[in-house]
């Protein structure tokens, strides 16, 4: 959580998984620099993933979070991205400035 806290978007994901690639070009077409942590590539990836699941993440990732925020996983960006809600929240979050 306290990796999350620090940046207006932080995107916990694995390298393999193919709806963490979904929301990772997502945001990089958005044009908004999020922080990501490939869970599967650190030490700590499978403490990082209890953790996750804690928060009643399932699956666990990818797991977004906006302004320090839990957002959710891929179903819940991508309803807040066709809803319209999605760029407001990355705006007052300072993450984007489209």
């Amino acid at each position: 959580m306290n990796l999350a806290s620090q940046q207006a978007l932080t995107i916990f994901s694995k390298s393999s998984c193919c709806m963490c690639h979904t929301i990772k070009t997502l945001f990089k077409e958005l044009e908004v620099n999020a922080v990501v942590y490939e869970i599967d590539e650190t030490t700590r990836g499978k403490e990082t993933e209890k953790v996750l699941a804690r928060l009643g993440l399932s699956p666990v990732v990818p797991a977004v979070f906006i302004g320090g925020q839990l957002v959710g996983g891929a179903n819940e960006v991508m309803t807040l991205h066709l809803s319209g809600s999605l760029i407001p929240m990355l705006r007052q979050a300072g993450a984007i400035w489209l």
